[in-house]
């Protein structure tokens, strides 16, 4: 987006539906670098507020590229810079936010599978191919993370609670342990 200009969240969701169905860039599990923070680099957490600017800089000097306008999405901390971090999220963009407006709670946005963005993705009653599907949700759909092992998450959300095949989300690094 050029600077200055800020994304509506409608847009930022619709172009959220078509880069999941395109299928999610993502990175290596933490095993890297710490920053300055001394936590790993790369690593998962969450938007904390509802509004967060997203600047083409570490300083409250820099142009604000764009803004979230809704508290819970997803991003990856590729760097960190004083107390700023820099961020990517499901569409592959980046830029930098205020250390204080990321949260540790872990977060996933449901990915479509790469034939459609119309197909939805089983939610399981346990962490097997083989049990019952309780729900199937939409590409987008927004889950707190409880737990993964085993190529399985445990994913939580507005009237639903299951398991989902890890490949499936975009907030968590395949073969990522999340306790």
């Amino acid at each position: 987006m050029p600077t200055g200009q800020l994304a509506t969240s409608g847009a930022r969701l619709a172009l959220l539906l078509i880069a999941l169905a395109a299928g999610p860039a993502v990175a290596a599990p933490p095993e890297g670098p710490s920053g300055p923070s001394g936590l790993p680099l790369p690593r998962f957490v969450s938007l904390k507020a509802e509004r967060v600017n997203v600047r083409s800089g570490p300083t409250k000097d820099n142009d604000v590229n764009w803004v979230y306008t809704r508290g819970g999405l997803p991003v990856e901390i590729i760097a960190e810079y004083d107390n700023w971090s820099r961020i990517r999220d499901w569409e592959g963009a980046e830029g930098w936010v205020l250390h204080a407006l990321l949260s540790s709670r872990r977060t996933a946005l449901i990915s479509a599978p790469a034939k459609a963005v119309d197909d939805f993705v089983p939610l399981r009653a346990s962490a097997d191919p083989k049990s019952a599907v309780t729900a199937r949700l939409q590409a987008g759909v927004l889950a707190t993370v409880k737990r993964c092992s085993d190529n399985w998450c445990r994913i939580t959300g507005q009237g639903f609670d299951g398991w989902v095949e890890e490949g499936r989300l975009w907030g968590v690094y395949p073969g990522e342990k999340v306790e």
